[in-house]
């Protein structure tokens, strides 16, 4: 073989080595570059945004009927029950009755003394007549006719008072038979069936009676508050007041209601006004001594730079935000929050432009610096 040939063979397998080595490499370069781009986080961003908002404060209170009366027993005797606790009962419907022998002998007795002053009554006016006419041809003194009169006087008197005695007779008597003052829910019996009840001389309570078709909130509010809760329905005056009942998390506990009562005067110990709402409960989903939570609108705001409150993190230097930059890094950025806004959106009122993309979740996998992928959320 020529000596030209083997240096061209030389040459050539050199050629191949190197192009065979840079594709080893640059598939190893190309594979490194891949890993590296597979353990960069991807990250939900999003842009802050402007809007009007209406702040409010939160209030605690407490549901109770709309009316709540105790049934009470004011005479003695047996009981009888005539519904079942927990009954809905309708107005005027008999719901207790007390053995009334006494009370209507009483009324019978009473009746019976007002017969006999109105007999006299009649006795005496006839005599009156009588005597009048006696004294007018002098057949009877002075004094026998004005002895007539002061009869007659004392007979009408008479029966004036035996219709009082009646009346009151009549009046215990009615208390023997105990109706619902309203429609409603009686509660828990506080007396069994044939309990006997003294109820004659201290009355005695048999249960309670709720019409809970509206259910009443009372909180007290601050004076600061106040006044801007009278801004505000001076121009929404139609405008219901959101109200969260029991569970927090629950969407469905979520009730309008509206405004019915204002207290005349601020109570000068706590410095706070008494509010009080209606709220419909038609579903009879709501019950006395529920807890309420009242959204009060205190306040309007134009212009307000909004983020989601679940990216602001806190620290020893306050509120901030991780902030992902031009480069797609993160960046640690302190901000000014203000009021929660419907539950999920906070205020910033320092801090941030609306060309700042931010962190919106996941604050504990990200750190200032980090390279990040990130995926704009709305």
């Amino acid at each position: 073989m020529r000596k030209e040939d083997i240096v061209d063979k030389s040459l050539y397998y050199s050629f191949l080595l190197v192009i065979f080595t840079g594709l080893i490499f640059g598939c190893k370069d190309s594979k490194k570059e891949s890993e590296d781009n597979e353990k960069i986080p991807s990250v939900s961003v999003a842009y802050p945004f402007r809007d009007s908002v209406i702040l409010t404060d939160n209030y605690s209170g407490m549901l109770s009927a709309h009316l709540e009366v105790d049934i009470m027993a004011r005479v003695d005797g047996i009981l009888k029950i005539h519904v079942p606790s927990g009954s809905r009962v309708s107005r005027g419907q008999l719901l207790y009755s007390i053995e009334n022998s006494k009370y209507h002998d009483a009324v019978r007795e009473a009746e019976a003394s007002l017969a006999t002053a109105k007999s006299s009554f009649a006795y005496y006016t006839r005599q009156f007549d009588a005597m009048q006419k006696a004294y007018e041809s002098r057949a009877v003194s002075e004094i026998e006719l004005l002895q007539t009169k002061n009869n007659l006087e004392a007979s009408e008197a008479s029966i004036r008072s035996n219709e009082a005695i009646l009346e009151n007779a009549k009046t215990i008597e009615g208390y023997t038979y105990i109706t619902a003052p309203f429609d409603g829910v009686i509660s828990l019996q506080d007396y069994d069936n044939g309990a006997y009840i003294n109820g004659e001389t201290n009355p005695v309570k048999l249960n309670t009676i709720y019409n809970d078709d509206t259910m009443y909130v009372y909180i007290s509010v601050d004076e600061k508050s106040y006044s801007g809760f009278q801004d505000y329905m001076k121009e929404n005056p139609d405008n219901p007041i959101s109200l969260k009942i029991g569970d927090e998390n629950n969407a469905e506990n979520n009730y309008e209601g509206k405004i019915n009562y204002v207290a005349p005067q601020f109570n000068r110990e706590t410095a706070t006004v008494t509010l009080r709402f209606d709220i419909d409960n038609k579903g009879k989903e709501l019950k006395s001594g529920m807890f309420a939570n009242v959204r009060l609108p205190v306040s309007k705001e134009t212009e307000s730079v909004l983020i989601k409150a679940a990216s602001i993190g806190t620290d020893k230097n306050g509120d901030y935000v991780y902030l992902v930059d031009s480069e797609d890094c993160v960046v640690y950025r302190p901000i000014k929050a203000g009021k929660l806004y419907q539950d999920t959106l906070r205020i910033v009122t320092e801090g941030l432009t609306l060309e700042d993309r931010y962190v919106t979740e996941a604050l504990l996998k990200v750190k200032d610096g980090m390279k990040v992928k990130p995926i704009m959320k709305r």
